[in-house]
Protein backbone atom coordinates (compact mmCIF):
# COMPACT_ATOMS: atom_id res chain seq x y z
CA UNK A 1 0.00 0.00 0.00
CA UNK A 2 1.98 3.37 -0.95
CA UNK A 3 1.56 6.78 0.67
CA UNK A 4 -1.05 8.03 -0.82
CA UNK A 5 -3.56 4.92 -0.49
CA UNK A 6 -3.10 4.73 3.20
CA UNK A 7 -3.87 8.69 3.79
CA UNK A 8 -7.07 7.88 1.56
CA UNK A 9 -7.83 5.05 4.32
CA UNK A 10 -7.35 7.30 7.00
CA UNK A 11 -8.38 9.92 5.56
CA UNK A 12 -10.00 13.05 8.23
CA UNK A 13 -13.61 13.63 8.01
CA UNK A 14 -15.60 16.78 7.68
CA UNK A 15 -16.56 16.95 11.23
CA UNK A 16 -12.98 17.09 12.17
CA UNK A 17 -11.91 19.46 9.65
CA UNK A 18 -14.47 21.42 10.57
CA UNK A 19 -12.82 21.40 14.20
CA UNK A 20 -9.68 21.61 13.11
CA UNK A 21 -10.48 24.87 11.53
CA UNK A 22 -12.23 26.32 14.44
CA UNK A 23 -9.58 25.44 16.70
CA UNK A 24 -7.24 27.30 14.61
CA UNK A 25 -9.44 30.38 14.14
CA UNK A 26 -10.96 30.90 17.24
CA UNK A 27 -7.63 31.66 18.91
CA UNK A 28 -6.19 34.16 16.80
CA UNK A 29 -9.98 36.00 17.80
CA UNK A 30 -9.33 35.69 21.52
CA UNK A 31 -6.00 37.23 21.18
CA UNK A 32 -7.26 40.27 19.45
CA UNK A 33 -10.03 40.19 22.41
CA UNK A 34 -6.99 39.86 24.96
CA UNK A 35 -4.78 42.31 23.52
CA UNK A 36 -8.32 45.28 23.18
CA UNK A 37 -8.60 44.21 26.92
CA UNK A 38 -5.11 44.77 28.61
CA UNK A 39 -4.86 47.96 26.39
CA UNK A 40 -8.12 48.43 28.42
CA UNK A 41 -6.63 47.46 31.64
CA UNK A 42 -9.18 44.85 32.06
CA UNK A 43 -6.61 42.48 32.19
CA UNK A 44 -5.33 40.86 35.70
CA UNK A 45 -2.76 39.27 37.26
CA UNK A 46 -4.72 36.30 38.02
CA UNK A 47 -5.96 36.00 33.98
CA UNK A 48 -1.98 35.79 33.44
CA UNK A 49 -1.76 33.46 36.36
CA UNK A 50 -4.34 31.13 34.81
CA UNK A 51 -2.94 31.40 31.16
CA UNK A 52 0.98 30.66 32.29
CA UNK A 53 -0.26 27.92 34.66
CA UNK A 54 -2.23 26.34 31.91
CA UNK A 55 0.31 26.80 29.55
CA UNK A 56 3.25 25.17 30.89
CA UNK A 57 0.98 22.66 32.32
CA UNK A 58 -0.15 21.27 28.63
CA UNK A 59 2.70 21.82 26.82
CA UNK A 60 4.66 19.86 29.38
CA UNK A 61 2.23 17.56 28.43
CA UNK A 62 2.95 17.49 24.86
CA UNK A 63 7.02 17.85 24.96
CA UNK A 64 7.59 15.64 27.96
CA UNK A 65 4.37 13.91 27.22
CA UNK A 66 3.44 12.71 23.71
CA UNK A 67 6.98 13.62 22.02
CA UNK A 68 10.05 12.44 24.70
CA UNK A 69 7.92 9.58 26.19
CA UNK A 70 5.56 8.08 24.24
CA UNK A 71 6.80 8.74 20.73
CA UNK A 72 10.65 8.68 20.97
CA UNK A 73 10.39 6.12 24.58
CA UNK A 74 13.16 8.56 25.99
CA UNK A 75 12.22 6.99 29.68
CA UNK A 76 9.86 4.86 31.55
CA UNK A 77 7.15 6.58 33.52
CA UNK A 78 5.67 5.01 36.66
CA UNK A 79 1.78 4.54 35.43
CA UNK A 80 0.26 7.32 37.44
CA UNK A 81 3.20 10.19 36.29
CA UNK A 82 2.34 8.29 32.84
CA UNK A 83 -1.48 8.64 33.07
CA UNK A 84 -1.22 12.39 33.81
CA UNK A 85 1.36 13.61 31.42
CA UNK A 86 -1.27 11.86 28.56
CA UNK A 87 -3.80 13.81 30.24
CA UNK A 88 -1.51 16.99 30.09
CA UNK A 89 -0.89 16.02 26.42
CA UNK A 90 -4.92 15.71 25.65
CA UNK A 91 -5.47 18.58 27.20
CA UNK A 92 -3.17 21.13 25.26
CA UNK A 93 -5.53 19.86 22.39
CA UNK A 94 -3.43 19.37 19.79
CA UNK A 95 -4.44 15.52 18.82
CA UNK A 96 -5.30 12.75 20.61
CA UNK A 97 -2.08 10.36 21.54
CA UNK A 98 -1.97 7.90 18.73
CA UNK A 99 -2.73 10.23 16.12
CA UNK A 100 0.31 12.89 17.72
CA UNK A 101 2.59 9.63 17.39
CA UNK A 102 1.86 8.66 14.32
CA UNK A 103 2.10 12.02 12.42
CA UNK A 104 5.46 12.58 14.39
CA UNK A 105 6.92 9.22 13.27
CA UNK A 106 6.00 10.26 9.68
CA UNK A 107 7.61 13.21 9.97
CA UNK A 108 10.92 11.05 11.04
CA UNK A 109 10.91 8.72 8.91
CA UNK A 110 10.30 11.33 6.02
CA UNK A 111 12.42 14.04 7.56
CA UNK A 112 11.92 17.26 4.18
CA UNK A 113 11.36 15.39 1.87
CA UNK A 114 8.29 14.67 -0.16
CA UNK A 115 6.13 12.68 2.39
CA UNK A 116 7.20 14.65 5.33
CA UNK A 117 3.39 15.83 6.88
CA UNK A 118 5.33 19.50 7.44
CA UNK A 119 8.35 20.54 5.46
CA UNK A 120 9.56 23.88 4.51
CA UNK A 121 10.32 21.61 1.49
CA UNK A 122 7.08 22.52 0.51
CA UNK A 123 7.22 26.25 1.99
CA UNK A 124 7.43 28.03 5.57
CA UNK A 125 3.37 28.62 5.52
CA UNK A 126 2.98 24.84 4.75
CA UNK A 127 5.43 23.92 7.63
CA UNK A 128 4.01 26.08 9.94
CA UNK A 129 0.19 25.42 9.84
CA UNK A 130 -1.07 25.07 6.21
CA UNK A 131 -0.47 20.69 6.48
CA UNK A 132 -2.52 21.16 9.66
CA UNK A 133 -5.40 23.59 8.52
CA UNK A 134 -7.37 20.72 6.49
CA UNK A 135 -6.67 18.05 8.90
CA UNK A 136 -3.94 16.12 7.91
CA UNK A 137 -4.65 12.29 7.88
CA UNK A 138 -2.93 10.05 9.66
CA UNK A 139 -1.66 6.57 9.60
CA UNK A 140 -1.33 4.80 13.03
CA UNK A 141 -1.23 1.15 11.26
CA UNK A 142 2.02 2.06 9.65
CA UNK A 143 3.59 4.48 11.87
CA UNK A 144 2.90 3.90 15.47
CA UNK A 145 0.91 -0.08 15.40
CA UNK A 146 2.95 -0.63 19.21
CA UNK A 147 0.11 1.74 20.34
CA UNK A 148 -2.79 -0.34 19.21
CA UNK A 149 -2.01 -2.34 22.37
CA UNK A 150 -1.74 0.13 24.79
CA UNK A 151 -4.88 0.20 26.92
CA UNK A 152 -4.04 3.55 28.54
CA UNK A 153 -2.75 5.09 25.03
CA UNK A 154 -6.21 4.09 23.35
CA UNK A 155 -8.53 5.27 26.66
CA UNK A 156 -6.61 8.44 26.05
CA UNK A 157 -7.29 8.35 22.06
CA UNK A 158 -11.33 7.66 22.99
CA UNK A 159 -11.58 10.20 25.24
CA UNK A 160 -9.45 13.22 23.93
CA UNK A 161 -12.23 15.47 23.55
CA UNK A 162 -12.70 15.01 27.52
CA UNK A 163 -9.94 15.78 28.71
CA UNK A 164 -9.61 18.66 25.57
CA UNK A 165 -12.96 20.26 26.99
CA UNK A 166 -11.63 20.14 30.68
CA UNK A 167 -9.14 22.79 29.66
CA UNK A 168 -11.29 24.74 28.89
CA UNK A 169 -13.29 24.12 31.83
CA UNK A 170 -10.61 24.52 34.45
CA UNK A 171 -9.77 28.25 33.96
CA UNK A 172 -13.67 29.17 33.62
CA UNK A 173 -13.58 27.59 36.46
CA UNK A 174 -10.77 29.61 38.42
CA UNK A 175 -11.10 32.86 36.64
CA UNK A 176 -14.77 33.03 35.17
CA UNK A 177 -15.30 34.40 31.15
CA UNK A 178 -11.62 36.21 31.76
CA UNK A 179 -9.88 33.16 32.85
CA UNK A 180 -11.32 30.94 29.90
CA UNK A 181 -10.04 33.41 27.48
CA UNK A 182 -6.76 33.43 28.57
CA UNK A 183 -6.10 30.08 29.98
CA UNK A 184 -8.36 28.41 27.26
CA UNK A 185 -8.15 30.43 24.28
CA UNK A 186 -5.06 32.43 24.01
CA UNK A 187 -3.50 29.38 25.80
CA UNK A 188 -4.65 27.42 22.98
CA UNK A 189 -3.02 30.05 20.38
CA UNK A 190 0.55 29.93 21.74
CA UNK A 191 0.14 25.93 22.31
CA UNK A 192 -0.54 26.10 18.76
CA UNK A 193 1.90 28.12 17.60
CA UNK A 194 4.60 27.29 19.58
CA UNK A 195 4.40 23.95 18.51
CA UNK A 196 4.04 24.85 14.30
CA UNK A 197 7.10 26.81 15.11
CA UNK A 198 9.08 24.13 15.29
CA UNK A 199 8.18 22.83 12.25
CA UNK A 200 9.05 25.61 10.22
CA UNK A 201 11.55 27.76 12.03
CA UNK A 202 13.60 25.36 13.16
CA UNK A 203 13.88 23.39 9.98
CA UNK A 204 14.82 26.67 8.38
CA UNK A 205 16.68 29.17 10.62
CA UNK A 206 19.57 28.61 13.01
CA UNK A 207 22.73 25.83 12.98
CA UNK A 208 23.14 22.55 12.05
CA UNK A 209 25.62 21.20 14.58
CA UNK A 210 25.15 17.47 13.57
CA UNK A 211 24.72 15.56 10.53
CA UNK A 212 21.19 14.19 9.97
CA UNK A 213 20.32 14.42 6.14
CA UNK A 214 17.93 16.96 6.80
CA UNK A 215 16.67 20.81 7.16
CA UNK A 216 16.59 20.08 11.10
CA UNK A 217 18.75 23.60 13.04
CA UNK A 218 19.12 24.13 16.76
CA UNK A 219 17.49 27.58 17.18
CA UNK A 220 18.09 29.19 21.04
CA UNK A 221 15.04 31.49 20.76
CA UNK A 222 12.76 28.27 20.19
CA UNK A 223 14.85 26.50 22.46
CA UNK A 224 13.46 28.41 24.99
CA UNK A 225 9.65 29.01 24.05
CA UNK A 226 9.46 25.41 22.86
CA UNK A 227 10.79 24.28 26.57
CA UNK A 228 13.68 22.66 24.65
CA UNK A 229 11.96 21.39 21.72
CA UNK A 230 14.02 23.92 19.21
CA UNK A 231 17.34 22.40 19.88
CA UNK A 232 15.52 20.42 16.74
CA UNK A 233 19.41 19.03 15.03
CA UNK A 234 20.22 17.58 18.35
CA UNK A 235 17.03 15.80 18.25
CA UNK A 236 17.01 14.72 14.71
CA UNK A 237 20.34 13.85 15.39
CA UNK A 238 19.86 11.67 18.55
CA UNK A 239 15.66 11.10 18.33
CA UNK A 240 15.58 8.81 21.98
CA UNK A 241 17.95 11.23 23.94
CA UNK A 242 15.67 12.16 26.57
CA UNK A 243 17.50 15.76 26.57
CA UNK A 244 17.20 17.80 23.52
CA UNK A 245 19.48 20.30 24.87
CA UNK A 246 22.93 18.56 25.27
CA UNK A 247 24.99 21.17 26.54
CA UNK A 248 24.67 23.13 30.20
CA UNK A 249 23.85 26.63 27.64
CA UNK A 250 20.90 24.83 26.01
CA UNK A 251 18.09 25.62 28.15
CA UNK A 252 15.73 22.54 28.02
CA UNK A 253 13.09 23.10 30.10
CA UNK A 254 11.25 19.68 29.45
CA UNK A 255 14.63 17.87 29.49
CA UNK A 256 14.73 19.09 33.15
CA UNK A 257 11.08 18.06 34.62
CA UNK A 258 12.70 14.33 33.14
CA UNK A 259 15.68 14.50 35.35
CA UNK A 260 13.61 15.73 38.40
CA UNK A 261 11.13 12.96 37.93
CA UNK A 262 14.21 10.51 37.74
CA UNK A 263 15.57 12.24 41.33
CA UNK A 264 12.66 11.51 42.48
CA UNK A 265 12.26 7.85 41.17
CA UNK A 266 8.89 8.92 39.76
CA UNK A 267 10.67 7.49 35.94
CA UNK A 268 13.56 5.26 34.96
CA UNK A 269 15.56 4.31 32.34
CA UNK A 270 15.93 7.64 30.50
CA UNK A 271 18.24 7.53 27.70
CA UNK A 272 20.78 10.25 27.39
CA UNK A 273 23.76 10.32 24.58
CA UNK A 274 27.20 9.44 25.28
CA UNK A 275 29.60 12.58 25.02
CA UNK A 276 31.94 10.03 22.45
CA UNK A 277 29.10 9.63 20.18
CA UNK A 278 27.96 13.74 20.45
CA UNK A 279 31.86 13.89 19.09
CA UNK A 280 31.76 11.32 16.38
CA UNK A 281 28.40 12.61 14.99
CA UNK A 282 29.45 16.52 15.15
CA UNK A 283 29.66 17.90 11.35
CA UNK A 284 33.41 18.44 10.40
CA UNK A 285 34.46 15.76 13.05
CA UNK A 286 37.42 13.45 12.11
CA UNK A 287 36.60 9.98 11.35
CA UNK A 288 38.85 7.92 13.76
CA UNK A 289 41.96 6.19 12.87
Amino acid sequence: MDTSERRERHAVGPLERAATLLGVLLPILAVAAGAVLTWENLTTGRDIAIFAGMYVATSLGLTVGFHRMLTHRSFQARPAVRFVLLALGCMAGMADPVRWAAIHIEHHAHSDDDADPHSPVRGFFHAHMGWFLPGYPDDPDTYAPRLRDDRMVRFFQRTFWYWAALSFAVPFALGGWTGLLWGGWIRLFFTLHVTFAVNSICHTFGRAEFATGDRSRNNWPMGVLAFGEGWHNNHHAFPSSAMHGLYWWQVDLSGYVILGLERLRLVSHVRRVPPELRARRRLGAKAPP
